[in-house]
């Protein structure tokens, strides 16, 4: 696939690094030149110095014959004059904008974004944001997505001692949870991974990944690690648009929040646009506030400036003053095995986040979902089968006749309304949502033909 990616700041890179290392043809736009030389030197892409509004440019970048924009720069206006030109002058079918105002997703009916000719907006921000607010409803937890529109979710957890599972092997699991629907998908030990049968015993300090529908989900939590308080008070560093929207979607959920903005303006807009929530002007690595303030009582403090260098600092300080557990906010990919589980509780990438929500679109057959693990290592795709036996490699068979490569894993099959768990003698029918665990990257490609419906289906 030819595909055209106008930004080469943080976001655009990781998408040019995930995207060429699935053999697409790669030209990435930016204004900086010194930007896109270090992309050069990474990736096998080609790039063009202009700004991505002028047709000029995107002429010379190859929009004739690209089959699809992914207009991802920091500045909204850019983004959408540079997809309004793709459709009216360049005619590429698929067109994807990074918005980042509100105001142009919410205004009147909704379908501002229409006139622009965006046929896929995507929202950095809100998507950080909604990851960071699924990790409150289950305390313990490392990560947490869902799948079917949310009636299944996978969840990653660091076994503890405490866990009603941990030192014991799977099968146990019948004994202490008799009717829940939930699968154990895969265990990281040591970074090394462990596909989980009966006999496997969970470790202390294993970090597990489990899939369950949403209502199985407390009670495989306490299988892995003792039960932990519920969230109430939550301080936030960094008043910026993720500061702003977690701390009115907390707020209007009843939870106790602060934040803490070290501009004065914005401090002042965000006393004014939030109802609840106590603004405090100044530097989250100011010792002296955080302790006037009560840091010890907080249940989670979550740092996301703008600055990797803050956001570490201030989860640390808040760590060693008594915060019960830190969320910090880093950009930069390389840190986050450094960092995650050793003081800093939980470590979100905002660009792998990003990249889950492009790859839905880019994969090939029917992908309603794809979300990295470990870092980018590993992903977790849904998929819809289609057709039957003789169109495809899937539908009308069991999960144990199931041609899946090595280190691919059929974890869970949402049909309708009901989550089923991959047992062995479950067949597939068309129009289901299967949940894949893919343990490497790279093998996602295999797993797409897998399901794509032959020639001939109608």
């Amino acid at each position: 696939m030819k595909i055209l990616i106008l930004g080469g700041g943080q976001v655009g890179s990781t998408v040019a690094e995930n995207l060429a290392n699935d053999a697409n043809d790669i030209t990435v736009v930016d204004q900086d030149e010194v930007v896109l030389k270090q992309l050069r030197d990474r990736l096998d892409i080609q790039t063009l110095v202009g700004n991505a509004a002028h047709p000029s440019v995107l002429a010379a970048a190859g929009a004739d014959d690209s089959d699809m924009l992914l207009a991802l720069t920091r500045n909204d206006e850019t983004n959408l004059v540079a997809c309004k030109l793709a459709k009216d002058l360049f005619n590429i079918p698929t067109k994807i904008a990074r918005v980042r105002a509100a105001d142009y997703m919410e205004y009147g009916d909704n379908k501002a974004l229409n006139y622009f000719s965006v046929d896929t907006s995507i929202c950095p921000e809100q998507i950080v944001t909604d990851n960071i607010y699924q990790l409150f409803e289950y305390p313990g937890a490392l990560q947490v997505l869902d799948f079917a529109e949310g009636r299944a979710q996978l969840v990653v957890v660091k076994a503890l001692k405490g866990g009603l599972l941990v030192e014991r092997p799977l099968r146990r699991i019948r004994e202490d949870l008799p009717r829940a629907e939930c699968r154990i998908s895969a265990i990281y030990r040591r970074d090394r991974l462990i596909i989980p049968d009966g006999d496997t015993v969970i470790e202390q300090d294993d970090e597990v990944f489990f899939i369950a529908s949403r209502r199985f989900i407390p009670a495989m939590l306490r299988e892995l690690r003792k039960t932990e308080k519920p969230i109430k008070r939550v301080m936030i560093a960094g008043g910026g648009n993720i500061g702003f929207r977690l701390a009115s979607r907390l707020e209007n959920d009843g939870y106790e929040v602060k934040i803490i903005e070290n501009r004065t303006p914005r401090c002042e807009w965000l006393t004014q646009n939030l109802s609840h929530t106590l603004v405090l002007n100044g530097e989250a690595t100011d010792e002296e506030l955080l302790e006037d303030e009560n840091i010890d009582e907080m249940d989670v403090f979550v740092a996301i400036t703008n600055d990797d260098e803050d956001n570490i600092m201030s989860s640390l300080l808040a760590k060693r003053l008594g915060a019960r557990s830190v969320i910090a906010l880093v950009n930069r990919t390389s840190y986050v095995d450094l960092l995650q589980g050793n003081r800093i509780d939980i470590v979100i990438s905002p660009h792998l986040s990003t990249i889950g929500s492009l790859l839905a679109y880019i994969r090939r057959g029917d992908i309603e979902a794809v979300h990295p693990l470990r870092r980018g290592a590993a992903e977790a795709i849904e998929a819809v089968v289609h057709g039957n036996r003789k169109t495809s490699r899937i539908v009308s068979r069991r999960v144990d006749e199931l041609p899946l490569p090595q280190g691919c894993y059929l974890s869970a099959v949402v049909r309708g309304e009901e989550v089923l768990m991959a047992h062995h003698d479950l067949v597939i029918e068309s129009g289901d949502h299967l949940i894949i665990f893919v343990s490497r990257r790279r093998q996602a490609k295999q797993v797409e033909k897998l399901l794509e419906v032959k020639f001939g289906f109608l």
